[in-house]
């Protein structure tokens, strides 16, 4: 391995190969058999065989068989849902995998953790996780928190191994996969990997992405558990009423057991389950990760987002703006090169200077495209000159220095740039020279422009000095840079306003800076901005009422993000946080939901997040809110759909033995309901588009119930109508047929095709959407599906004998018809009704 280039792709490649992903040992996922016997065992699945023991007692074969037939259908369907729901969240697992920046063919690029090998060059810097255990090659002022193997909090102070070295590399001179950098740089080579790595060795196991609970499963299931337990007791009483008034337990316990299939909302959990994984899959697709899955619950809830500036707002892509010496100023641009001023050339000489050749910094790298494109051909440009030292950035002095030897000169020249405050410092200016620089400063700052200073020293001394005060240095000028704000924020911005979402900027940057780019964003500065400071001294209620009207937050320190996130949440916002550093992490943690940036995100502010934008801009925060409004919005309708279907099917079977009249509904009927309902309930209903309008619409309240009194009206009313419906068609078929097979087969096909038009009147519940409305894929194919199917139980003897069915006459499919868009109507109306109530 060439410690300048770094492996090579093929010899990466194949060390994968040969060792193995990167990774430990993670909780196993549910294979096919384990997965088939969870849908097997399930309730619905247990009735229908009980079911299909009595057919075999009663010596009905063929319906035992039929019977068994449809459970396979309905058991392989389940089973296909499950596993794509497993297929999305594995897909989600392994875009979560920590990722590493690493030297490949002598590029840096950042991939997978998993793919590392040993041998790899893996460059870290301060909020990285570690991947791999790594021998420290270089290391500046490199700490790193092991807690996680030690137990100790304090951070390591860690070294590179000097190559002269022969013996075994120290403990201080490795990093071990699973700890934290805490400050500084470093560039080591990958020497263990997975189980082979320290936190491989003591059994450490990594975890995945889990289908949380969230509020509204517990609700689901806190009503599942409570039907199904009326359910049985109902059922219960119906064998009973059954056995005793006509002498037949057999038939008696059948319809019991169909009224309990009737009865059991078995399709809610399903639901919930494909809605969030769906969800999140979708997300993904959307460059959006979600980690947490519970977060896409909340999202549809959400009243404030908490944003950075860079990168998020704006492109975090750097550009020199404008340069100024001295009382006179120059705007890069697309102007000419031969047009800048000799005057302006050192400025950027000394810019470049001062910044790493190789930058990783996008400022450094703003500077250094500047300096070539302004100064080529130029004798400003020294690509000859010797890196002698550098005095890196600290905490203490922003401000950082780099000094040079040039081939035909003996003494030293030192290149400086920081804060222009730093700068200042290390001048030594008088007091009217700093005045001077500190109002241009403002004024540039208030262009929104990021401002450094530049000075310039000449050393001849052989000895240098140990801090850059040492130096005699001269100011040179300064250098305005420009992040501008990403296009799509505007537009983004105002959609988030008209959705009823608070946008409040949270910046380090300069208040000035920072209401420049607010201002380009959309952000409204009419309400006054609040920096550090002010937050240090505001006590609690003075900050939430200054929250009413404040939107730009700027000079904010990481660890008062913090507050701020605990200030929203406790006016009762709900907020959504996006960070990036390891500092933010928690405040990414106290949000409602975390998002953290894929990109330019430490691996500690993407642990501690819900939600990584893998894009790291605005838009895609946008997206996710809009994603979670229609998940929540979806889920309504597809629950209002079950509670309506469900309500025919337990009227069917309850009113032979209210009314005297034979079995209407057994369990294949049932079952036949089955392919219609979980499919349409799942697939349907999840592949619904948001409403139009949905986003004008405020947030909905954190504490919504699910299952509310209006969509627990809705669902009753439309189920009503829809038993009302197949009553007649059992009663009028009955009457112009031939009896009781007639009236089942009116009954049946009514409440099938019922069925379809309880789904198209619930698709859209937007006014706006009164209109038709266009047809998703999933639906078009529950229709086909539904149609052949019933034409086959209706139009083949064989089947029809089964079901019990008769051949219908032209008058009683006219019936069937007629009730079916009486049905559809009915629905439809219900919804208008619906939309009416405040």
């Amino acid at each position: 391995m060439d410690p300048r280039t770094g492996l090579n792709t093929p010899e990466a490649e194949a060390r994968l190969q040969r060792d193995g992903p990167n990774e430990l040992p993670a909780a196993a996922r549910s294979g096919a058999a384990l997965l088939l016997w969870e849908v097997v065992r399930e309730p619905m699945f247990l009735l229908l065989v009980a079911c299909g023991a009595i057919y075999l007692a009663l010596g009905d074969r063929h319906e035992a068989l039929m019977l068994l037939g449809f459970v396979l259908v309905v058991i392989v369907m389940t089973f296909v849902q499950k596993r794509r729901s497993q297929a999305a969240l594995d897909a989600l697992r392994d875009l979560s995998s920590p990722r590493a920046l690493v030297l490949r063919d002598g590029v840096p690029v950042r991939v997978p953790g998993k793919t590392l090998v040993v041998g790899d060059l893996v460059l870290l810097a301060e909020g990285d996780r570690v991947p791999a255990d790594i021998e420290l090659l270089q290391a500046s002022y490199l700490t790193v928190d092991e807690s996680l193997l030690t137990g100790e909090s304090q951070p390591v102070l860690k070294q590179a191994r000097a190559s002269s070295d022969v013996e075994a590399a120290a403990p201080h001179q490795l990093c071990f996969s699973g700890s934290l950098v805490t400050q500084g740089t470093a560039q080591g080579c990958v020497v263990a990997t997975g189980p082979g790595s320290a936190l491989g060795r003591i059994g450490a196991s990594l975890g995945g992405i889990a289908m949380d609970e969230t509020p509204i499963q517990r609700e689901t299931a806190q009503i599942v558990r409570r039907v199904a337990m009326a359910g049985a007791s109902i059922a219960l009483l119906l064998a009973l009423g059954w056995a005793l008034s006509r002498g037949d337990w057999l038939t008696g316990l059948l319809a019991g057991l169909t009224l309990a299939m009737a009865i059991l909302p078995e399709e809610l959990p399903v639901v919930l389950t494909i809605f969030l994984g769906l969800g999140a899959w979708r997300l993904s697709r959307e460059r959006v990760l979600t980690r947490r899955i519970p977060a896409v619950e909340l999202l549809g809830a959400t009243t404030v987002l908490c944003v950075d500036k860079t990168g998020t707002l704006t492109r975090n892509q750097m550009e020199v703006r404008r340069l100024w010496v001295e009382g006179a100023a120059f705007e890069l641009g697309a102007q000419p090169i031969n047009v800048m001023a000799h005057a302006f050339h050192p400025v950027l000489e000394y810019a470049v200077l001062s910044s790493h050749r190789r930058a990783f910094d996008p400022m450094e790298a703003a500077i250094g495209a500047a300096g070539q494109h302004w100064l080529q051909g130029s004798e400003h440009l020294h690509g000859d000159w010797t890196l002698v030292s550098d005095y890196p950035l600290s905490r203490e002095l922003l401000a950082m220095s780099r000094v040079w030897r040039s081939p035909d000169q003996r003494e030293l020249l030192v290149a400086a740039k920081g804060a222009p405050e730093a700068i200042v410092d290390l001048c030594h200016l008088p007091a009217s020279h700093r005045q001077q620089i500190a109002e241009q400063v403002a004024a540039l700052a208030a262009d929104g422009l990021r401002v450094l200073g530049v000075a310039r020293a000449v050393f001849a001394a052989e000895a240098l000095p140990a801090i850059q005060h040492d130096f005699d240095f001269e100011f040179v000028g300064l250098v305005a840079l420009e992040d501008p704000v990403r296009a799509d924020v505007p537009a983004a911005i105002a959609e988030c306003r008209a959705a009823g979402i608070r946008v409040a900027m949270i910046t380090g940057d300069h208040p000035a800076t920072a209401l420049a780019i607010a201002r380009q964003a959309g952000l409204d500065v009419e309400g006054r901005h609040l920096t550090g400071a002010d937050l240090d001294a505001l006590d609690d209620a003075a900050l939430a009422a200054r929250l009413h009207d404040t939107q730009v937050f700027c000079r904010v320190r990481p660890e008062q993000k913090l507050r701020l996130v605990q200030a929203f949440r406790a006016r009762g916002d709900v907020v959504a946080m996006t960070g990036d550093g390891v500092n933010d992490a928690p405040a990414l943690r106290a949000a409602h939901i975390g998002v953290a940036m894929g990109g330019r995100g430490t691996d500690v502010a993407r642990e501690a997040a819900d939600l990584v934008l893998l894009n790291d801009d605005f838009g895609s925060l946008v997206t996710t809110i809009r994603y979670g409004r229609r998940v929540f919005a979806n889920l309504r309708k597809a629950i209002a759909f079950v509670l309506a279907a469900h309500l025919p099917i337990i009227g069917l079977a309850l009113a032979p033995l209210l009314m005297g009249w034979p079995l209407i509904l057994m369990p294949a009927h049932i079952l036949f309901l089955q392919l219609v309902i979980d499919p349409a309930c799942s697939i349907v209903f999840e592949a619904e588009a948001l409403e139009p309008g949905a986003m004008r619409q405020p947030p909905r309240r954190p504490d919504a119930r699910l299952f509310d009194v209006a969509l627990v009206r809705l669902g009753l009313l439309q189920g009503v109508g829809l038993l009302a419906a197949v009553l007649t068609g059992y009663v009028l078929g009955a009457q112009w047929g031939d009896g009781a097979d007639a009236g089942r087969t009116v009954a049946f096909g009514a409440l099938v095709l019922g069925n379809l038009g309880l789904i198209q009147a619930n698709r859209s519940w937007a006014a706006s959407a009164s209109g038709p409305r266009e047809v998703n894929g999933a639906f078009r194919w529950i229709v086909l599906g539904t149609g052949a199917l019933l034409a086959l139980a209706l139009g083949l003897p064989q089947v029809a004998e089964l079901f019990k069915f008769t051949a219908p006459s032209a008058p009683l499919l006219a019936l069937t018809a007629v009730l079916a868009l009486t049905t559809w109507g009915w629905c439809t109306a219900m919804v208008a009704l619906l939309r009416s109530q405040p």
